[in-house]
């Protein structure tokens, strides 16, 4: 029985990678896995889904994708085609830029196509915030399960921590791309340290 997954985890938790070996696994067994992003992750390119260990794969658009599987499939068929080849998985990697409605139809395909969705991405922001793609994972998918990563003290990892000229940022939008450059993941307590002590440091507590 298909199934919409959400595998969520901060910063610098391999999940790109991780996407990209479950593509190489269905790939390995005569499978085909359709790679997705959102139109609005554009770091590594327009069709392209990067790690920060090397590995790389083209990839398409979650939108353009559902637009030309609406022209093109029948919940009558037995087996749903893309690109002449039947499709067996569907993968979509920063999943927290999707819309809630894009979830929906994510959704729809699980229930009516019976094919599985696998989606890797974000659940916070850097203010640990939901994303509303994330938050309508969260409401609605099937298995969710996080793809852990470390905070420097040890600690499990859970907080997308924004930083500039060595300062932790408070404010600003929601989006904003970046890396390595401006982001670290952290666990909560270190974070409500380095806040403590930015506020102790100018008299605010």
């Amino acid at each position: 029985m298909a199934k919409l997954y959400f595998r969520y985890g901060a910063m610098g938790s391999s999940k790109s990678a991780n996407i990209l070996m479950v593509r190489y696994n269905y790939e390995e067994r005569g499978q085909y896995a359709v790679l997705l992003k959102p139109r609005t992750d554009n770091r590594d390119g327009e069709h392209e889904i990067q790690s920060r260990i090397g590995l790389a794969a083209p990839a398409e658009y979650v939108d353009d994708f559902m637009k030309k599987i609406s022209e093109l499939w029948d919940t009558r068929e037995a087996e749903y085609l893309y690109h002449g080849k039947k499709v067996n998985a569907i993968l979509v990697d920063e999943a927290q830029f999707l819309s809630p409605e894009e979830v929906d139809t994510l959704s729809d395909i699980v229930d009516f196509y019976e094919i599985p969705v696998l989606c890797y991405g974000l659940r916070t922001d850097f203010l640990n915030h939901l994303f509303p793609g994330s938050r309508r994972l969260m409401e609605i998918a099937d298995v969710i399960e996080e793809v852990p990563t470390v905070c420097w003290c040890g600690k499990r990892a859970q907080c997308n921590t924004r930083y500039s000229n060595g300062k932790i940022v408070r404010e600003g939008a929601q989006i904003m791309l970046g890396s390595n450059e401006s982001y670290v993941a952290l666990c909560r307590t270190q974070v409500a340290k380095r806040i403590a002590n930015v506020l102790f440091t100018h008299g605010r507590i």
